[in-house]
């Protein structure tokens, strides 16, 4: 059986939309994803971070496709609950260890998202402030995206390199590929459109669930 975790990712560009995905995943979900573009490095714009709530059953990474993520860091700090843990992109303009590091002292883990075109080996330097690596491999800012499976090569880098790292991957996931890429090593397998946009979101989960088994 494959250990890995899937995760539905939450997308939304208003309040109400993401009312409504949150809702919706909250039924079945066990740790989601969460989407937030500020319009700069990602095309598209979500509500912002104190609009953001969640039930607190939930296990929430927040997944910050932000230019300079540093600017929100006491917003999330003073949020309550605080989230599992928030993803920082490699490729943004941040001082990745400080910020992971005042992540660290109230608790909340950090993970660090690596775009399609980035090396793996470019956050090698940074890699050992983080609890996770997100490899992207999406569409940013939107649900869906193609699954790039030779970006599988850094999830074999990262068990090499660095086993004690939870990877995560971003971007295209469905039931053709959902086994392949817990199979090379993704730990946490965010799903969006795979869950959102089938007729049941709920039995596409479970049956994403299924084919980990």
């Amino acid at each position: 059986m494959l250990m890995a975790i899937i995760a539905p990712t939450i997308t939304a560009y208003d309040e109400a939309t993401y009312k409504e995905q949150m809702k919706l995943v909250a039924r079945f979900a066990e740790r989601v994803h969460i989407d937030l573009m500020d319009g700069e490095f990602a095309p598209t714009t979500s509500p912002p971070l104190d609009r953001i709530w969640w039930p607190h059953h939930l296990i929430v990474d927040l997944h910050l496709m932000y230019q300079r993520p540093m600017e929100h860091l006491d917003t999330i700090l003073h949020m309550k609950p605080h989230p599992h843990m928030v993803i920082v992109h490699n490729e943004a303009e941040a001082h990745h260890m400080h910020l992971a590091a005042e992540l660290h002292k109230e608790g909340i883990k950090t993970g660090l998202a690596v775009l399609q075109d980035t090396p793996i080996e470019w956050a090698e330097q940074i890699m050992h402030s983080f609890d996770h690596v997100l490899i992207f491999s999406g569409d940013l800012g939107h649900h869906g995206g193609e699954a790039d499976l030779r970006l599988l090569e850094k999830a074999v880098f990262l068990h090499k390199a660095h086993p004690e790292v939870e990877v995560g991957w971003d971007g295209g996931i469905n039931l053709a590929n959902a086994h392949e890429l817990a199979a090379a090593g993704v730990d946490v397998l965010n799903v969006g459109g795979g869950i959102h946009k089938a007729d049941s979101p709920q039995a596409a989960y479970a049956t994403l669930k299924k084919t980990l088994q």
